[in-house]
């Protein structure tokens, strides 16, 4: 999905692109040129603390707030919570690329940990999925972190964006399931077992608004919310020469610096906590490419701009 050019028209297709992902020959141009970017690779050696830290807090709030009204529930789930979510949800995103431990297991087992205030049981399947996004960029009903064809004709004016922007982890979620669903295997059924006992336990010792807190938090943080925006400004077209977008702004922070995209695509074995360090060597790469500095913007011109539809899909998918 992207602009369509003829300007009166709304865009309702994709751009279609007919050059290989672009990620893989950087990559090997920078590499050649700094090969001591290698010496980034790795994993984050605070990745479990940090991780620790989020999910404790985030747990602690939600029996906290076993009393609380709903309105009281709904904006500490909105302004707090759905931040702590959010960094958990990519948390378990750094995790798929093992990127806390050496041994891909113990990345496994933490995603799960991590995945406990999320409340739905989704750090397993994320892996499988997201792996694919990176081999297969842009090629359509191949990479599920990209919009279908049918969401192009549904989501085309303001109120069709706006909705589907405050749903949008619905897509996200569902999307495999309807385009390329996959068994599940051994470790998805630990992954639900796990979750369906913490979340028991959060609704027999604290109550359901506890648990509505935690389901709250997940479903805020990735709709209408800031940190949501980056699901828009990663690969969403605003630029038809330029498939992936990086967002250089405070909020990095707090989402282990997901934000350096172009820098993630071409080193996913470099840990969030060091992509920074691949602009400062390397900044001919990246300096010249569209960048944001607001995800609350992306999400405003997202849903106001009458031609950007989505993402650039790739001729593999033709």
């Amino acid at each position: 999905m992207g602009v369509d050019e003829r300007g009166g028209v709304m865009a309702t297709d994709f751009f279609w692109a007919y050059t290989d992902e672009p990620h893989a020959s950087r990559r090997r141009q920078i590499l050649s040129q700094y090969p001591q970017i290698k010496d980034l690779f790795g994993p984050d050696p605070w990745a479990f603390l940090k991780i620790t830290v989020a999910v404790l807090l985030q747990l602690w709030t939600a029996t906290f707030l076993h009393n609380a009204g709903w309105l009281k529930i709904l904006t500490i789930a909105y302004f707090f919570g759905s931040f702590l979510n959010h960094n958990l949800f990519l948390a378990i995103h750094e995790l798929s690329h093992n990127l806390a431990f050496s041994t891909p297991v113990y990345n496994r087992w933490l995603g799960i940990f991590a995945n406990l205030p999320v409340g739905v049981p989704m750090s397993v399947t994320f892996q499988k999925y997201h792996l694919e996004h990176h081999r297969f960029q842009g090629v359509d009903g191949v990479d599920m972190d990209i919009p279908t064809l049918t969401e192009a004709h549904l989501v085309t004016n303001v109120v069709t964006k706006s909705i589907w922007v405050i749903l949008q982890l619905f897509f996200y979620a569902l999307r495999p399931l309807f385009i390329k669903p996959k068994p599940p295997g051994m470790w998805e059924f630990v992954n639900l077992i796990v979750q369906v006992t913490l979340d028991a336990t959060i609704v027999y010792f604290w109550g359901w608004k506890s648990f509505a807190y935690l389901i709250l938090s997940t479903f805020v943080g990735g709709g209408m919310h800031p940190m949501a925006g980056h699901f828009i400004s990663e690969h969403y077209v605003f630029n038809k020469d330029q498939e992936t977008y990086s967002y250089y702004g405070p909020l990095n922070l707090m989402t282990w610096s997901v934000g350096y995209h172009n820098e993630h695509h071409d080193f996913p074995r470099i840990a969030g906590c060091k992509l920074h360090k691949v602009k400062e060597i390397a900044p001919e790469y990246y300096e010249a490419f569209d960048s944001y500095k607001s995800w609350s913007q992306v999400i405003y011109m997202y849903v106001m701009d009458r031609n950007c539809m989505g993402p650039q899909q790739d001729e593999e998918s033709l």
